[in-house]
Order: C-alpha cells, then sequence, then structure tokens
C-alpha cells in the first residue's frame, strides 16, 4: 500500500499549496479590481479570465483534497446504521462511482482540451484549453486517492 500512499501524500500536499495559493491569489485579485474601479475609475480587463481559471483550480483541487480526506458528500446516517461489513460494502461503492467520476471527467476534459487548444482566451492569450487542463489534473488526483482509499479497504478486509 505504501506504493501508493507516498505519492499521493506528494500530491496532496502540492494541490493544498496550489489551491491555496490559488485562493490568496483570487482574494487579492477582487480587491485590486473593486478598488481600481470605485475609487480610480479603471476596471482591469485581465481580473476576469485570470479569476476564472483561479475559481476552475480551487473547486477541482479542493475537490481532490475532500476526496484524500474522506470529506465528500455521503449519507452518513443511512450508512452509520449498516452493520460493519455493509458500511465497507458501501464505502468500495463510493470509491468506485468517484474513481468512474474521476474517468468521465478525465476523458471529456482531455476531450474539449484537445479541440479548444488553438484557440486563445480574450485579453490574456493564453491557450482555451488551459481551462480544461486543470480537471484533468484534478480527476487524476481523484482518481489515485480513491484508489488508494479501496485498497485501504481491502487491507481491512484482509486481516
Amino acid at each position: 500500500m505504501n506504493f501508493l500512499k507516498r505519492p499521493n501524500d506528494f500530491l496532496f500536499r502540492l494541490l493544498l499549496v496550489v489551491a491555496s495559493l490559488s485562493l490568496a491569489s483570487l482574494c487579492v485579485l477582487v480587491v485590486y479590481s473593486v478598488v481600481m474601479r470605485y475609487v480610480f475609475a479603471d476596471a482591469p480587463d485581465f481580473v476576469e479570465p485570470i479569476a476564472l481559471l483561479l475559481v476552475i483550480a480551487i473547486a477541482m483541487f479542493g475537490a481532490a483534497l475532500k476526496v484524500r480526506e474522506g470529506g465528500h458528500i455521503g449519507l452518513d446516517s443511512f450508512v452509520k446504521k449498516l452493520p460493519q461489513k455493509g458500511q465497507t460494502f458501501v464505502a468500495g461503492i463510493q470509491h468506485v462511482c468517484l474513481i468512474a467520476f474521476a474517468v468521465a471527467v478525465f476523458v471529456g476534459c482531455l476531450e474539449m482540451a484537445e479541440t479548444t487548444m488553438h484557440d486563445r482566451i480574450p485579453i490574456l492569450g493564453l491557450p482555451e484549453g488551459l481551462r480544461y487542463c486543470i480537471p484533468i489534473v484534478a480527476s487524476i488526483c481523484i482518481a489515485m486517492f480513491s484508489t488508494e482509499h479501496l485498497l485501504a479497504l481491502f487491507a481491512r478486509k484482509q486481516k
């Protein structure tokens, strides 16, 4: 199990830093935009496209982080009433569904990134496909984190 835990620990810390920096940057960017718009009557054009990229990074990487922590949405009140084997079974299904979701996001975003990579984000001039690269990375992390949880479930079941 260590073969997946160590890379996932590194990925978790890296995503945490990127999501945190994205959130801090978004806060600074919004304050800058508000001050420029309402104090100096000179709204910067570049704020909105950068903010959109930062929001995508925060949302997708935050979702991946919560999968690693096991803090994603669940029906705990129902699951806790099940016997231990039932709880393990439901947790296994949950992680298989998360992996299926991650694969669907990966495939869909990869297709969108390929078809929009030649287009440019207005004002920034960056490839439009960049918007879809962020969820691609997040979906890989979600799949890896869910696989780690599944392996941990099977390891507990073997004991």
